[in-house]
């Protein structure tokens, strides 16, 4: 990831980047934020996996939450991009919810189903990105 890709005088990256996959798993990440997903990763697979360029992972606590995230992440991207997921997996289990928007593909999962599959281990070479808030990163950039 480039200088450009990153907010000024932090290493969070920048979503307002003319890389529109990086914008795209950035707003997945948001919308999940705001329906209170928690843990959520980014992983930037680019390099290493032909379908995708990045992986948005996050932990809903209930399987009324995580459908609520995936409606919230549907909802966003429809509004912000003009895009539906090209798939939907597991809306009527929702203990992992899979959007396949093309460049970026959000995982959805319940506490369990997140340790067990451990995606973020199964695809440890891939670029880690820690996602933050938009409200923690006004603060990290205030408090400097």
């Amino acid at each position: 990831m480039t200088l450009e890709n990153r907010h000024p005088n932090t290493d969070i990256p920048n979503p307002q980047t003319e890389d529109e996959s990086l914008a795209l798993a950035w707003a997945v990440a948001e919308a999940g934020d705001d329906r209170k997903a928690e843990h959520i990763v980014l992983l930037g697979v680019e390099d290493v996996c032909y379908l995708t360029d990045y992986f948005v992972i996050m932990t809903g606590y209930s399987t009324t939450q995580v459908r609520a995230i995936s409606t919230a992440i549907q909802n966003k991207i429809e509004e912000q991009f003009q895009r539906s997921p090209e798939r939907v997996e597991g809306k009527s289990e929702a203990s992992w919810i899979l959007l396949d928007y093309g460049e970026a593909i959000a995982h959805i999962l319940l506490p369990e189903e997140r340790d067990f599959y451990n995606l973020e281990a199964f695809w440890g070479h891939a670029q880690r990105i820690e996602f933050h808030s938009p409200s923690s990163v006004s603060s990290q950039i205030i408090g400097e």
